[in-house]
């Protein structure tokens, strides 16, 4: 497993069961938008990000949020909340309806936007992030925020290809852990049809 970097969030509260936690949600995000590398999304998820620093900035300072984990383009994983606590990242949600998922679900960020393909590294890492919990919890999908928040959320968008999650996955012998993805995804050959915005909620590149 990448090294893990821990930095403290104070956006967190306790689960009312920590046993329900049955879903593993993955995002991307970039600050400012389209712009990798620099501090925004760890300034954001612990309230010190400077309005005057970017324009963007100006309008989402006062958010208090967070997410369990993000994993930058160069394959850096940084914990924000313990898995067991209650993170706030998927907001007004439903899966298989049920509302509210930060309740019972965990929050993966990427370092992302929906004009650009993820790396190949980030790939690995969340593969190996994603064997790792659903041995510590009894997860029963592995979804995007798109799916539990649709016309509201993008992410982790077109350009995060599913297939290739799920052939990493196999690879490394975790073929229970990628039939929890769901949707099932697309063929291989509609790949690029795919990687287009916007796309199908009920579609996802393979």
């Amino acid at each position: 497993m990448a090294t893990r970097m821990l930095v403290s969030s104070p956006n967190f509260d306790d689960r009312l069961i920590v046993k329900d936690v049955s879903l593993l949600v993955i995002h991307a995000i970039s600050l400012p938008p389209n712009r990798f590398g620099g501090p925004g999304v760890t300034q954001l998820f612990s309230n010190t990000l400077d309005p005057q620093e970017h324009p963007y900035y100006a309008g989402i300072h006062h958010l208090r949020v967070s997410a369990h984990f993000f994993i930058r383009r160069t394959g850096e994983l940084i914990q924000f909340v313990d898995p067991e606590l209650r993170a706030w990242h998927a907001g007004v949600s439903s899966w298989r309806g049920r509302e509210r998922c930060n309740d019972f679900s965990i929050g993966i960020e990427l370092e992302g936007c929906d004009t650009l393909p993820f790396e190949a590294e980030q790939y690995a890492v969340l593969a190996e992030l994603l064997a790792e919990l659903c041995e510590r919890f009894p997860i029963e999908g592995i979804t995007g925020h798109s799916d539990i928040a649709p016309g509201r959320k993008t992410d982790p968008g077109p350009y995060f290809a599913w297939g290739r999650l799920r052939r990493c996955l196999d690879a490394m012998g975790q073929a229970r852990v990628a039939a929890l993805i769901e949707p099932a995804g697309a063929p291989e050959d509609a790949e690029k049809t795919l990687m287009v915005w916007p796309f199908p909620t009920a579609e996802r590149p393979a």
